[in-house]
């Protein structure tokens, strides 16, 4: 292959790491989807002729069940008196226990279909149907659906018929954040109760209201709107649920009314519920444990003298004289399937929840019996698939013999329900249903052990690759031929062929390919070019001089810090206290590395200790933040007096003989003051009236997105003026995102990024100070002559070769890209971003566009830490861009880790974070290449000169 250029090979990284980021889900978290199975109906004697389903988006079981504290009563309250009292005297309840991604749409999925989808499916949109599911309402007579625009027509769009599913959605002018969100719930009812007033004049309507197997969906959009705006904790997540309580209580009404039958049955339940900070889409059981009830129609009444299932998280509802049942999320769809007498879904993985029903031992025999046969369907049908496409299938060990073992214990089912051995079918079909889910998952996972290691290959591939362009671009002297070119090559291509063959043969997707294609481009590189690679680390190591004895040790020493600091960080994503500790050990990093410039720069290493113990205070601060008005304004006007100070120092030192600083200069300096000046007003606004529920006033939406554009744009007319002090350029990258800092941010955010500011401008002069007196050491011990050069040295106009000890420089940058990101509050967990600032923008709810915001606002720390290290590779003579690639060639150590601590198995809270733990790993890395780009544009003409060019009187001003 031939030697490629830096631009080619940054490329591949963005190409590579964008690829890769989707591995886990290929591996871990495949869709159990398949087609061709029959159906098998759940009963011939339905108990109910309808059902209706009720989805509380986003409602927690503790808040549901639960009472809270009334000041105006001095006593306790429930939020659902009605739904309680049919928990106590009519129903069945329990908690549902959701799957991760805790999110609308593979939450409803799970609730209607069954199945619970792969964790990609998320981000296809919520108003597709990517994939061809069945479901509850495909299997019903005719569905009457009613709410959100977000959920509504994936179900309408997915159905067999297209006229099965009725849908009844307001516009998503509705979904306004800043409104009342029972608003949103008002409108479902009223549509459902015109619906059934509008049956009393038409007669068709009345005909098709009076079928069985009929199903009402009612999903009520408002408890997760105001979760969202003002949290679970608050009076309006409350009232909202207090009003869909009387709602559910006013609809029974009607519904028992119109039908005066008692065949209608009825199940409450939700999609996910909602972590303290008011967000949702990890696995922490506050998104996880949602409340199930049903009543009505074929429900069992309440079980008092049983009333087990409760432990320290339901004692507070007050709940324990009736047995809580809990279930797994999609069980809920067989639990509904029955009620009604539908087929179970094909693609259902759900368990009917026996202790829901209110049934003779028979009936729920012959129940249980077909959702065994139907999960033992899914499994054979599998089988067969993964046989066809395999060229040496090993069965599941528990059903060696294949369809023959099936069939034997299908068999025996049927012998049980002959001779009415009922209790002994009910118990080997929950066998048979356990035995196919572990069946199903063995064919789930059947190739993890070789797409693992194709993926750990490409990930050591590239890192060997990385490094490899990086020592051949940076630290070889000349170019050093590849060696075995068109072998290694042909050996490529021959195994490319082969893998392409295999996946071919398995039907496998296209990323598989992907996967595959990068390892064997990557190792073909490297074994080309192994003895650039390997010249490459000699020079690195021994260009420093010194003993060999002495270089030895000081490698190890190095290695081990590089080891102990990768490990400390993978330990920061679990425990944020790691990051304060590191920064802790670090603010004495001068006094180890070069006492004598301690001495020497009392003022800027003492600046250095604070900042780094200021730091050190945010990792410990708490993730959940409130809204704090009067934080954001102090991080306003200590962002205003930085722009003061550093105007009123450009200007003296233009005075005094320093740099010229141009009107022009001053003049967008100024305007940027001005722009934070006004946001803080605008802000401050926003927040009261937001606060006191009138809205998001119009005149403030606007004012706040032309600040926001104008401050990002403003700098943009400037980048290109000639600079000797780098500080004037930093406090213009500083102002412009300063405004970004208060519109954007709820609480101590803007406190951080001040902090975090000046602790890297401190960073960047301590290793301008070190590197100039480690030189000039060097200059002395070679007797340099000062008379050539008039007592003065400029920087080389040929770069430095990188050395060892630049590799410390680079730990320091990977290491403040994660203070970048969890220095704000933020967890490693993709639920982790509060809404409650981007309303103040986006008041109607638009997910991608409110998450563009939300990530902007995570990016700007990572825009002034590009710059500097792009100052730093200024500062300290090496290579353009050569610190950059020094990080990226060992960032996807971190990667690699957390691709293997990837759990699919355990609590959701686990699964939840180890995923969003790799994902936010491996962006980084797409962040460190993006970041190099982006330092080039904010540091263009920047030019530096070192310290002793500067004249003794005017050092260190």
């Amino acid at each position: 292959m031939n030697r490629l250029g830096k631009q080619s090979v940054l490329v591949i990284g963005i190409l590579f790491h964008l690829v890769y980021l989707w591995s886990i889900f290929d591996i871990y978290f495949i869709t159990p989807l398949v087609h061709g199975m029959q159906h098998f109906i759940s009963t011939e004697e339905a108990p109910a002729k309808r059902l209706f389903l009720i989805v509380g988006d986003g409602l927690r079981a503790d808040k549901c069940f639960g009472a809270r504290f009334n000041a105006t009563s001095d006593s306790y309250e429930y939020a659902a008196p009605f739904i309680r009292s049919k928990i106590l005297e009519e129903g069945t309840f329990g908690v549902s226990h959701t799957r991760m991604p805790t999110e609308s749409r593979p939450g409803h999925v799970a609730i209607i279909a069954g199945f619970y989808e792969d964790v990609s499916a998320v981000t296809k949109g919520w108003k597709e149907n990517p994939v061809d599911f069945d479901s509850v309402f495909n299997q019903s007579r005719h569905t009457w659906s009613f709410g959100s625009p977000d959920i509504l027509p994936m179900f309408a769009m997915g159905a067999s018929d297209s006229d099965r599913v009725e849908v009844y959605m307001y516009g998503h002018e509705f979904e306004d954040f800043t409104k009342d969100s029972r608003d949103l719930d008002t409108f479902v009812f009223d549509k459902v109760e015109a619906l059934f007033k509008n049956a009393t004049t038409d007669p068709r309507v009345d005909a098709a209201l009076r079928q069985d197997k009929i199903v009402f969906f009612l999903h009520l959009l408002g408890i997760d709107t105001a979760g969202h705006v003002s949290r679970p904790k608050s009076v309006e997540y409350f009232r909202n649920i207090q009003h869909i309580d009387t709602g559910v209580q006013k609809l029974q009404k009607t519904i028992n009314e119109f039908y005066q039958d008692d065949k209608t049955a009825w199940v409450f339940t939700a999609d996910h519920g909602m972590s303290d900070m008011g967000s949702h889409g990890d696995g922490h059981p506050d998104n996880t444990r949602t409340p199930l009830v049903a009543w009505g129609a074929g429900v069992a009444k309440p079980n008092t003298r049983n009333p087990t299932g409760h432990d320290e998280f339901s004692i507070p509802w007050d709940l324990n004289t009736v047995k809580r049942v809990d279930v797994e999320q999609a069980d809920i769809a067989s639990l509904m399937s029955y009620l009604v007498g539908l087929n179970y879904p094909v693609n259902s993985v759900g368990r009917l929840p026996l202790d829901f029903i209110d049934a003779p031992l028979e009936w729920k025999s012959k129940a249980i019996v077909a959702n065994a046969r139907a999960i033992l369907e899914q499994y054979r049908v599998k089988e067969l698939q993964t046989i066809d496409i395999e060229l040496n299938f090993k069965p599941f060990p528990l059903l060696e013999n294949g369809s023959s073992s099936l069939n034997s214990q299908i068999s025996k089912l049927r012998e049980f329900d002959a001779n009415g051995e009922y209790e002994n079918g009910i118990e080997l079909a929950h066998e048979l249903m356990m035995l196919g889910l572990q069946g199903l998952r063995y064919l789930q996972t059947y190739d993890w052990l070789f797409l693992r290691s194709l993926v750990t290959c490409g990930f050591v591939g590239w890192i060997l690759y990385a490094l490899t362009s990086f020592l051949d671009f940076y630290i070889l002297p000349a170019k050093i031929a590849p060696s075995y070119g068109p072998l290694l090559s042909s050996v490529a291509a021959v195994l490319l062929s082969v893998l392409f063959g295999m996946f071919y043969f398995k039907h496998s997707p296209l990323m598989h390919y992907l996967y595959a294609v990068f390892p064997v481009v990557f190792w073909e590189t490297v074994a080309e070019y192994r003895m650039s690679l390997w010249e490459g680390l000699k020079i690195l190591i021994w260009n420093a001089g010194g003993s060999k004895r002495n270089t030895v040790v000081k490698l190890s020493i190095q290695l081990m810090a590089f080891f102990v600091l990768m490990e400390a960080i993978v330990a920061g994503y679990f425990h944020r206290e790691v990051f304060s500790v590191i920064y802790g050990m670090i603010s004495v990093w001068p006094l180890i590395q070069n006492y004598g410039i301690c001495k020497t720069n009392k003022t800027l290493v003492l600046s250095w200790f604070v900042s780094c113990w200021l730091m050190s205070t945010f990792t410990l601060l708490p993730v959940v933040k409130e809204e704090s008005i009067w934080q954001i304004l102090v991080a306003g006007g200590f962002m205003t007096a930085v722009g003061i100070v550093g105007m009123l120092w450009l200007a003296r030192r233009s005075a005094s003989g320093g740099q010229s600083i141009s009107t022009f200069t001053m003049t967008v300096l100024g305007l940027q003051l001005g722009l934070i000046i006004l946001s803080m007003a605008v802000t401050y606004s926003t927040v009261k009236s937001l606060q006191a529920r009138r809205g998001l006033p119009f005149g403030n939406q606007i004012v706040g997105w032309l600040i926001l554009g104008c401050s990002l744009t403003l700098p943009l007319l400037h980048l290109r003026s000639k600079y000797h002090d780098y500080r004037a350029r930093l406090l213009l990258i500083f102002l412009t995102f300063a405004p970004t800092f208060i519109l954007l941010t709820i609480s101590y955010e803007g406190l951080f990024y001040v902090t975090f500011f000046f602790n890297l401008v401190f960073w960047v002069d301590l290793e301008r100070k070190i590197y100039d007196d480690r030189r000039a050491k060097e200059h002395a011990l070679k007797k340099f002559d000062k008379s050539a050069t008039n007592g003065k040295h400029f920087i080389d106009s040929a770069s430095r070769r990188l050395e060892l000890a630049d590799i410390r420089i680079a730990l320091f940058f990977f290491f403040l890209t994660q203070i970048a990101f969890f220095g704000t509050g933020n967890i490693a967990s993709i639920s982790s971003f509060s809404l409650d600032s981007v309303y103040r923008l986006l008041p109607v709810f638009d997910p991608f566009a409110m998450g563009a915001l939300l990530i902007f606002k995570i990016l700007v720390p990572f825009a002034v830490i590009s710059a500097d290290l792009g100052l730093l590779t200024q500062r300290l003579g090496v290579k353009p861009s050569s610190l950059f690639a020094m990080v990226l060639s060992i960032s996807d150590i971190l990667t690699l880790n957390f691709f293997y601590l990837v759990l699919d198995e355990g609590s959701w809270l686990d699964i939840g974070m180890s995923i969003s733990h790799y994902c936010i790993a491996s962006l980084l890395c797409v962040f460190v290449i993006a970041l190099e780009y982006l330092s080039e544009v904010l540091i263009s003409g920047v030019t530096l000169e070192r310290a002793d060019d500067v004249p003794n009187d005017k050092k260190d001003q």
